[in-house]
């Protein structure tokens, strides 16, 4: 057999089309190089295998069972080797005909490399600043973390994780490359072990370069020949949250290899807990923006009625201030969130009445028991009045400006499903004209067709909260019958930031199609009851009025019946710290509803244990999402004492 100069391994996940076009630019090097192509299939249902297979005979194809991860996938890939250097590839990639030969001729030259990598370029042809790294040290991951890096990229100081301070076009030695392309020695690559399998992605290129420095080689960066990378395909085409794995990843370094600081790790912890929350913020900005409105509107309006009523604007005792206007702007927070204002996308003239009366009440309510603040209930009237009116007009100024934007612009749709309902869906929207771009179609199985009734199929519902984010979707429209309506209410309870309308058309179509056009909701699926920020907040805040009394009082009835204590006391210290709820979903090993606590209660429990079937306890739970109310709660744990009273 003739000797292999490079082995590639290539680790797949659902980019069926990425992975060919790169197997093709592999493919006119086999003229030039000795190669040997290993391809491991992470469990795609894209056909990738299957499709692909018997168009380049020349690859050794390795389907997997399961998704096991990029490190341990590529592992397999490694073992099976057999050239004298192993190039690790990822399969969104275009390698360009001199990248082979560039690589093998600098290793052959620098004896004391063990990895190098080359220049990886965007498809927009920029450069990836992520292909030539330094180790996340304490300084460099703290750089990172808290932003000095983007401010100061072109410092050695605060540059050091993205190197962005060095020459892209100059070759020197790095502390790490990017996984993307990785060119390695086959025997020093076996000899540290390949890859950690404690990651399951990101973090393991950068382990793999340190582990390699440890063994006495180095890593460089090789920019005399650059590849096209489409970066973050494969992480679009599922349902990982990408930003937490790559900084759990980052955590899994530090723990690995600077275990003896203990600070570091906490401020590591500490700086990946903080960006979350800021992404998180980031998701409600329209709500919070609103929310910070309508309080200083509500301050200035009771400066305001100040004025209007004792003539000047702090006419109050000194004693009040700031606590006038601490309280009125909790008041009006509390009761515009109660009425379902910031959180739940619909910003409506009516709500701002109903939370300003509501605030109105209180207020008035408050001067009852304080009388040292009872100063005018003219100007709370005043104050309530006025704020209502300027407030009112801020949504009525939004939605009018939100409503010439959408003439102006066209919405962008997704059509969910390859049934005769799509098929007559786009048709009826092309032939009335929508101002509604379908940019493609989402199937909800593996299929080997690309487009259907003319549109593109962009990808498969299980990755749709992807697909929203990436063609920037504004409409989805459901057509397919088959997909659980629980599936769509957690998916529509995940872009619900992005105020992405969902749309069923399961029938009728020509008429749906009309309606939609009209920007008519029809059957147009609203954010469930529990997924609301006010309902969660009511329903946390009674769990853990609940569970606090019942481990304050009922611990001595426990021990009096003579039951387990130590069970007791964990199912309800797990309702007090948010690991449960006093009344919830009924625990299942698959459950869509992201965020929604099991209870030690619940709507399946009423029904007897031989009757439970796996369908009927996901109809209940959907039930229960769909149609919460807190007396259906106050229903279900009474029933629930009722009957556990009767069976004792």
């Amino acid at each position: 057999m003739e000797p292999v100069e490079v082995t590639i391994v290539i680790v797949s996940y659902n980019v069926r089309q990425y992975l060919r076009q790169c197997l093709e630019s592999i493919e006119r090097l086999r003229k030039r190089h000795r190669l040997e192509v290993i391809v491991v299939d992470n469990a795609s249902h894209d056909g990738t295998v299957e499709l692909l297979q018997p168009l380049f005979p020349w690859v050794e194809f390795i389907p997997l069972g399961e998704n096991i991860g990029f490190g341990r996938a590529n592992n397999i890939g490694i073992e099976r080797a057999r050239g004298r250097y192993t190039l690790l590839l990822n399969p969104d990639t275009i390698v360009a005909e001199n990248t082979i030969e560039e690589m093998l001729r600098y290793m052959d030259a620098h004896p004391e490399v063990g990895i190098c990598g080359c220049k990886l370029l965007n498809a927009d042809g920029t450069f990836q600043e992520q292909c030539r790294r330094g180790f996340p040290t304490p300084w460099a991951a703290f750089s990172k973390l808290f932003g000095l890096q983007a401010l100061f990229p072109r410092s050695p100081l605060f540059a050091r994780y993205n190197q962005s301070f060095r020459d892209p076009d100059e070759t020197y030695y790095v502390d790490a490359v990017m996984g993307a392309f990785m060119f390695c020695r086959t025997e020093q690559l076996r000899a540290i072990g390949g890859f950690d399998p404690d990651y399951f992605m990101y973090g393991e290129d950068l382990d793999l370069c340190y582990r390699m420095a440890k063994a006495g080689y180095r890593t460089a960066y090789v920019p005399t020949t650059s590849i096209v990378h489409f970066k973050g395909e494969s992480t679009r085409r599922s349902r990982i949250n990408d930003v937490r794995v790559f900084y759990d990843a980052m955590v899994t370094f530090a723990r690995k290899h600077y275990s003896s600081q203990r600070w570091f790790l906490l401020l590591l912890r500490a700086g990946i807990r903080l960006r979350e929350a800021i992404a998180h913020l980031a998701q409600y900005r329209q709500g919070l923006a609103l929310l910070l409105a309508d309080l200083a509107i509500a301050n200035a309006m009771l400066l305001v009625a100040t004025t209007i009523r004792f003539g000047q604007p702090l006419a109050f005792q000194s004693y009040a201030y700031p606590t006038v206007f601490i309280v009125l702007s909790a008041v009006v927070a509390v009761c515009m969130i109660a009425v379902g204002e910031y959180f739940e996308y619909t910003y409506r003239v009516r709500n701002v009445v109903m939370g300003y009366m509501a605030a109105f009440f209180v207020l008035s309510s408050l001067t009852y028991y304080w009388k040292e603040y009872a100063f005018s209930r003219g100007v709370v009237l005043m104050t309530v009045g006025l704020a209502m009116v300027v407030s009112g007009a801020v949504r009525f100024a939004l939605r009018y400006r939100q409503r010439g934007y959408a003439e102006r612009v066209q919405r962008r749709a997704l059509v969910v499903g390859t049934t005769d309902a799509a098929r007559r869906i786009v048709e009826a929207m092309s032939e009335h004209a929508a101002p509604i771009a379908v940019v493609g179609i989402v199937a909800v199985e593996p299929t080997a067709d690309e487009r259907f009734a003319g549109y593109p199929i962009v990808g498969y519902w299980d990755y749709i909260e992807r697909l929203v984010e990436q063609h920037a979707v504004s409409e989805v429209i459901v057509t397919d019958r088959s997909i659980p309506r629980s599936e769509v209410i957690a998916t529509l309870s995940a872009l619900a930031p992005r105020r992405v309308r969902f749309f069923f058309a399961y029938d009728d179509v020509e008429l749906h199609a009309q309606r939609i056009v009209a920007d008519v909701g029809i059957r147009r699926l609203e954010l469930p009851p529990l997924l609301r920020l006010r309902y969660r907040l009511l329903k946390r805040i009674a769990d853990v009025v609940v569970a606090a009394i019942v481990l304050v009082l009922g611990w001595t009835v426990v021990i009096l019946k003579r039951r387990s204590l130590r069970s007791w006391l964990d199912r309800w210290w797990s309702v007090l710290v948010g690991r449960r709820s006093v009344v919830g979903l009924y625990p299942r090993q698959v459950s869509h509803y992201v965020g929604i606590r099991p209870g030690l209660f619940s709507l399946p429990m009423l029904v007897p244990e031989p009757l439970r079937t796996d369908a009927l306890i996901a109809r209940l739970n959907e039930y229960y999402v769909t149609e919460y109310s807190p007396s259906l709660d106050v229903e279900i744990l009474v029933r629930s004492m009722y009957r556990r009273a009767r069976e004792q």
